[in-house]
């Protein structure tokens, strides 16, 4: 296992970070290149669609919360809600800060970088799913990757689509539901045990396994209509946290913009250590954690928006620009300023210290700062008693819990791609499975 372990970390170095067993051989990683690039590529041939057509979008948003009646499909603002509950996770809380503690303040100008460029990716790739979905013989809709790589690029490369729904199966069941669903019972466990309550895994996995059985046993239309109540209470609940925080630190809002942009562009000269706060570590952090928060360009995200009622491929595909919006530039960046601003009475980092020339008590510089535990310490120190740690324990557990119920579809589509529909039943059982033995 130790061996695998080294193997996966190895080839994640060199993807993103362009390192090969700990010596830099690329400046930056090839994935960021690539998926920054095909954005860039898609914001010019776009004629800069996302940024001029960004408010015709969210009015797209609002008219979509009303459908047409079609059973067999989902209205366009559930669709968006569907992936969003995907692309909203834990990336929003503990990925934010491991860009920060890892890559310095800088990596967060890459994440609204990746954001942009990825509203382009967005817009595409939804825009295709409904180009090119299909109705199968029960009337159902399926759409994704899988489907306009063959109805668009011909049955030639038939291949890709079939290894994009293998990849897509494996990371589903890893990271969109057994991650998940041990972050969740993990959280729940470990809030519990200081009142003296020893609650097994076991029962939290199994209350989990039934709520997200209730879900997605009535299909894509049971997850879209759970998906448009929950993804905007919860993204609404985590903004105003995030706002109370900020109030009480309002004066440190400017600075942490200073230390954005400061440590983005190397104004500030970098030390060594583990904290790696190079203009490269920003740029490698910052679009690591940003494309795995937004999904843009990972082809997740069609899945969900293929089963619109919107027939308009273009209409559809400026919604789904939204919700990269929403995910990283509204919701990462509340994050990475409650966690920037928060203060506390912590030894700091002296290295830290001299690259950003902060000589105050951040939480963020504090001796032994970790990503697992950065932002709950950030809304503890700010918000009175057990207030702030449960309101992270809350909020990653509805995140991480829309996020299994979200990639169960995108799973579920790719298996009947593969095999057929006669496995759309069957899955739904195996996912609740799935689910228990992750937690």
């Amino acid at each position: 296992m130790e061996q695998l372990e080294s193997v996966v970390n190895n080839v994640s170095a060199f993807i993103w970070g362009g390192e090969w067993n700990g010596v830099q051989v690329l400046p930056v990683g090839p994935i960021a290149v690539l998926l920054l690039g095909t954005g860039l590529y898609f914001m010019i041939r776009l004629g800069g669609r996302p940024l001029l057509r960004f408010v015709p979008a969210v009015v797209e948003v609002w008219k979509g919360r009303k459908g047409n009646g079609d059973k067999a499909t989902i209205t366009p603002f559930q669709a968006l809600s569907t992936a969003l509950s995907g692309q909203v996770g834990t990336g929003n809380i503990v990925g934010v800060a491991t860009a920060i503690t890892v890559g310095g303040p800088g990596a967060i100008f890459w994440m609204w970088i990746t954001a942009v460029f990825g509203m382009a990716l967005a817009f595409a790739e939804s825009s295709l799913a409904i180009k090119y979905r299909e109705i199968d013989e029960y009337g159902r809709i399926n759409g994704g990757p899988m489907y306009y790589i063959t109805n668009g690029l011909g049955k030639s490369w038939k291949w890709l689509a079939i290894l994009f729904c293998i990849g897509t199966l494996i990371s589903a069941t890893a990271t969109g539901g057994m991650i998940q669903a041990n972050g969740i019972t993990q959280n729940v466990v470990s809030e519990l045990a200081p009142y003296g309550l020893d609650v097994p895994t076991w029962l939290v996995g199994g209350i989990l396994a039934v709520f997200v059985f209730i879900i997605i046993i009535g299909g894509i239309k049971s997850i879209g209509s759970v998906a448009e109540k929950l993804v905007p209470f919860m993204a609404a609940v985590y903004v105003i946290a995030c706002m109370v925080v900020l109030v009480v630190d309002f004066r440190e809002i400017p600075h942490a913009f200073g230390m954005i942009f400061s440590s983005a562009f190397g104004l500030e000269s970098a030390v060594g250590g583990v904290t790696g706060y190079a203009i490269v570590a920003a740029m490698r952090f910052g679009v690591s954690r940003g494309l795995f928060s937004n999904e843009a360009g990972q082809g997740s995200a069609p899945i969900a928006h293929a089963a619109s009622q919107m027939r308009n491929p273009a209409t559809q595909g400026e919604i789904a620009m939204i919700g990269v919006f929403i995910d990283t530039l509204v919701l990462c960046t509340m994050t990475a300023l409650v966690i920037l601003t928060a203060e506390g009475s912590w030894p700091t980092i002296a290295s830290a210290v001299e690259m950003v020339g902060d000589t105050t008590t951040h939480i963020w510089l504090a001796e032994g700062a970790n990503s697992a535990t950065l932002t709950n310490q950030a809304f503890t120190d700010a918000l009175p008693g057990p207030v702030g740690g449960w309101m992270v324990t809350m909020c990653l557990a509805l995140f991480a819990f829309t996020t299994i119920v979200g990639w169960s579809y995108y799973a579920e589509q790719a298996l009947t791609y593969l095999v057929g529909e006669w496995a759309t039943t069957p899955f739904r059982f195996i996912w609740v499975l799935v689910i228990f033995v992750g937690a």
